[in-house]
Formats: structure tokens, C-alpha cells, sequence
């Protein structure tokens, strides 16, 4: 927009936006005793119609703003009340946006004996087979069909006569194909389950990134069935965060089954008897006695030698207190 295209604010009318005492005294006779606090402002809203606004001291209402809306008409001196309102203010506590019921609800929000309603159009479901359109007799889910002419004719007949399957018979073959079910999940849901499956448990997340490796080696993932069977499998850790949750090939954690293997200690190698000798074994514990070799060392001074006599320092031998040299035969002199 061009500058001389803009817009300009008009300016306030001057006997509108003089008139705070008639806009205080309607805003005090709409809020509570107290409630209306200091004039903040005037906003002009058009030719001759400005709103006067009071700061709002009502408990639970912090920033919201009393607005009193004063108009005159034209050439008019006197100033009328037009309307008083509570708006909320830049600073003002409010509440979220508004959201039906079925775009406010998150996973994990659903308890035990909660109900979810789905759609009779959701695109995350589509037809399944419930025996609810019986087959025509000649199709494939009665009997199987013929090519030729003639025994086209021949079965024709052969149907006729006969009664068409009754809707028990048609569940019965549904329940044992796997398509007794009112509606089945469509591509399109199968596709944002994978999709939310992969943002949670998928190669992106800090857990994966940390990982000494990923799920697709790892001997706890038990692998799904049908077309997620090439990116999606369930883990059967019980000590992994993700263990029972549908998990990325690609994601991983710490609770791999290869990623730190506990060696098998060594076993020791069994013992050796050898039966052609044996070995002699003191079970009493007694010292064995060692004879001397020829030719001993000396008694020490002041010790006993074989004969009896003591040694003394310089060689000589000690008497008795008798006055005889102690012998070795028990004391006795000798003759």
C-alpha cells in the first residue's frame, strides 16, 4: 500500500474523549464494587465515537481491560453511552483457542472405560467384507467359476434349483479368510500410522542416535506381518523404553541384543591323577628330625656340650660346686 493510500488514524473527538467521567461511572455500574481501576486510554472507533479504557482490578483478571464506548451525534454538544464491555488486554490471561472435540484429543488421552466415536467417513478406515452384500451364486466365494458355455448353462440351472447362501455361511468363509471385519484400515491410514510410528520410534531420535546399533540386528525385535514388514517390528526388551511398542528397523537403543555381549568365562581343565605312584603325606604334623653332619659347630660359651660341661669365654671347663668337673655320665667322679 502506497503512502498515499494509507490509511490514517482519525483523531479522537474532542468532546467524546473528554467525557471519562460518564464512561468511569457506566464502567463502575457494570463491574463490581471496586473492580474498575485507573483510565488507561481513549481510542478513537470513528467520526464522534471513542472508547475510554480502565485498567480491570477485578481478582482473576489480570490485563484485561474495562471498555466504556461514548458516541454524539452530529452537531450535537451532548455525549450519550453507547455500550461497556470486559476485553482482554496484550498482557491478559486467555484461554486457547477453541478446538472440536475430536482435534483436541492427543495420544495417551484415551483411559479405561473412555469411548472414541469414529467418523462413518474416516479416512483412516475403509469397507471391509461383512456379508451384509451376499455374493452373486456363480462367483467365486460360492464355487468356483466355469469358462465354457455349456457348463456355464449347467451351473446356471444347478443354482437355480438350489437355495442362494445364507448370510451365516458367507460370515463363516469371511471369519476363516480374515475379512469379518465392517471396515479394515485404508492405505491412508496405513500410512500415517507408519508416519507417527516413525517420528517416535524412528532413526531421528536421540535415543536411535545414541544406539550402538539398530533394531533390524537386534534379537529381541519381533517383525510385523503384511507390508510393514520391511520397516516396522514390535520389541520384546523388557528393558528397553520401547519394549511392546511398534519400532523403525532403523531405530535403536542401548538394550540391544549384540551390543555388549558378556563373555562365557573359561572353564578350568579337569584335574590329573596320576595312579602309576604315590606321594607319602605327614598326617600326624610332626617335625622331621635332621642328624647333624660331622664335624658341628661348637657349643656357644655358657652352653652344655655332650660331656656334660659347661664352656667357658676362654675355653676352660666349669666344675660343679664340689669342686668336681662336671662329667656327662650324671655327676659322677670318675675313678
Amino acid at each position: 500500500m502506497s503512502a498515499g493510500t494509507r490509511r490514517r488514524t482519525p483523531a479522537p473527538d474532542r468532546l467524546c474523549a473528554e467525557a471519562v467521567g460518564l464512561a468511569r461511572d457506566a464502567a463502575e455500574e457494570t463491574a463490581l464494587p471496586g473492580g474498575v481501576g485507573e483510565w488507561i486510554e481513549a481510542v478513537p472507533e470513528g467520526d464522534r465515537v471513542v472508547t475510554h479504557l480502565f485498567e480491570c482490578r477485578t481478582p482473576g483478571y489480570r490485563g484485561w481491560r474495562w471498555a466504556a464506548t461514548v458516541a454524539r451525534a452530529s452537531r450535537a454538544r451532548v455525549v450519550t453511552l453507547d455500550e461497556t464491555a470486559l476485553l482482554p488486554g496484550p498482557d491478559s490471561l486467555l484461554a486457547p483457542e477453541w478446538l472440536p472435540w475430536n482435534e483436541r484429543l492427543r495420544p495417551g488421552d484415551l483411559g479405561p472405560g473412555d469411548l472414541l466415536p469414529t467418523e462413518s467417513e474416516d479416512l483412516r478406515l475403509e469397507p471391509g467384507f461383512s456379508g451384509e452384500d451376499a455374493p452373486p451364486p456363480n462367483s467365486v466365494v460360492a464355487e468356483e467359476a466355469v469358462t465354457t458355455p455349456a457348463a456355464d448353462e449347467a451351473h446356471d440351472a444347478e443354482v437355480a434349483a438350489q437355495q442362494p447362501p445364507g448370510r451365516a455361511g458367507i460370515n463363516a468363509l469371511a471369519q476363516e479368510i480374515g475379512m469379518a471385519r465392517a471396515r479394515v484400515l485404508s492405505r491412508y491410514g496405513l500410512h500415517t500410522a507408519a508416519d507417527r510410528w516413525q517420528e517416535s520410534h524412528g532413526p531421528r531420535t536421540a535415543m536411535a542416535q545414541a544406539a550402538p546399533a539398530s533394531c533390524v540386528s537386534c534379537g529381541f525385535l519381533m517383525p510385523l506381518a503384511g507390508s510393514l514388514r520391511q520397516a516396522f517390528g514390535v520389541c520384546a526388551n523388557q528393558y528397553s523404553p520401547a519394549d511392546g511398542q511398534v519400532v523403525s528397523l532403523s531405530y535403536g537403543c542401548g538394550g540391544h541384543s549384540e551390543a555388549a555381549v558378556m563373555p562365557k568365562p573359561p572353564q578350568p581343565p579337569p584335574p590329573v591323577v596320576d595312579e602309576t605312584r604315590s606321594d607319602a603325606f605327614d598326617l600326624h604334623g610332626e617335625p622331621s628330625v635332621h642328624s647333624e653332619p660331622d664335624g658341628g659347630s661348637q657349643p656357644e660359651p655358657g652352653e652344655t656340650d655332650g660331656t656334660g660341661e659347661q664352656q667357658g669365654n676362654d675355653g676352660s671347663r666349669k666344675r660343679d660346686g664340689a669342686g668336681r668337673p662336671e662329667s656327662g655320665n650324671g655327676g659322677r667322679p670318675r675313678p
